[in-house]
């Protein structure tokens, strides 16, 4: 059963990233936004379950896919599209764009460009509030690209040799970059490798934003509650290519329109007004509030400043002044 309160916020969230990335996309097309550019649509329903998971003091490492994670995270949409836009005003002050968001008040500790590079920092968070004694979760999410890496191994092994608190979140879309996973892996099953280092995992269905809450509460809550480490695959898909420019000759596009008939708004929204959880006029309500908010957005990137020239340097430091 699907109440209103469920409903409201997990079909706000899955919009809202929608409806920015969309946007991004046209920005990109204009060349408001430069460099790479990673989208998610599609995936919605990962991150709109899986965050409501997690608590204020949590700690949540990405990858260079990050925008949905950061703004749901809390940052807000106006900084996450400055940022966008190389502007200021971003949340990594216009120097890190589209890859490397970040925000240490709500403690989302970046996208990372590089695939796996986010697994052993995630590792790193987690052995410090293990040996401070702090009952947090450090969620870490990367693709399945990234379980070729090894660092996803080295940090796999070390989270339960030493029983660290981190919830590893594979995002399973099928083709990391431009590779069928099953022409990538010899073992196709995520939750098989971390089988391998005796981490307890669990897949979900990475359409339905439900069943991405479900297996997030039961992961976090294993490692809340001292149990070591926990690997959720969410096994998703994406609509659009790996990046802007990526010229999709991996796959047909009567399968992206195929996968699209599972677009995990259309099917929560469809439930949520089956179930009398929400109205049509609801659901227009919703989309007509993150319209707004993309509209905002977009207004306060067009409208922030480039850093000066004069702090080309800031923040680069000597050996020396490092150590002070």
């Amino acid at each position: 059963m699907i109440d209103r309160d469920v409903a409201t916020p997990l079909l706000s969230d899955m919009i809202r990233v929608r409806l920015m990335e969309e946007k991004c996309a046209e920005l990109y097309s204009a060349a408001k936004i430069r460099g790479f550019l990673h989208l998610y649509v599609g995936e919605e329903a990962v991150a709109a379950g899986s965050l409501r998971a997690l608590e204020a003091e949590d700690a949540v490492v990405a990858t260079y896919r990050d925008h949905a994670h950061a703004l749901l995270r809390g940052i807000p949409m106006t900084n996450i599209m400055a940022e966008m836009f190389g502007k200021q005003e971003g949340c990594s002050r216009g120097r890190g764009g589209s890859m490397h968001l970040f925000d240490a008040r709500t403690r989302f500790y970046g996208g990372n460009a590089i695939v796996g590079g986010g697994l052993p920092l995630a590792v790193g968070l987690a052995l410090a509030d293990a040996q401070l004694g702090r009952s947090r979760v450090t969620a870490c999410y990367f693709g399945e690209g990234a379980v070729a890496e090894g660092a996803f191994h080295e940090s796999m092994n070390l989270a339960a040799l030493w029983h660290l608190p981190v919830l590893f979140c594979c995002e399973n879309n099928y083709y990391a970059m431009g590779t069928e996973l099953a022409h990538e892996q010899a073992q196709t099953d995520m939750t098989e490798k971390a089988a391998s280092y005796r981490i307890p995992a669990l897949a979900a269905d990475g359409m339905d934003v439900l069943a991405c809450r479900a297996a997030a509460e039961e992961g976090a809550y294993h490692v809340r509650s001292g149990g070591g480490p926990f690997f959720l695959e969410f096994r998703t898909y994406r609509f659009r290519p790996h990046s802007m420019f990526d010229p999709e000759l991996y796959r047909s596009k009567e399968e992206v329109e195929h996968a699209k008939e599972r677009d995990p708004i259309r099917a929560f929204t469809e439930r949520c007004v089956a179930a009398g959880a929400l109205s049509e006029d609801d659901v227009a309500d919703i989309r007509a509030a993150a319209e707004d908010e993309v509209a905002g957005a977009v207004a306060y990137a067009e409208a922030g400043t480039w850093e000066p020239v004069d702090d080309l340097t800031r923040d680069v430091l000597t050996p020396a002044e490092a150590l002070r």
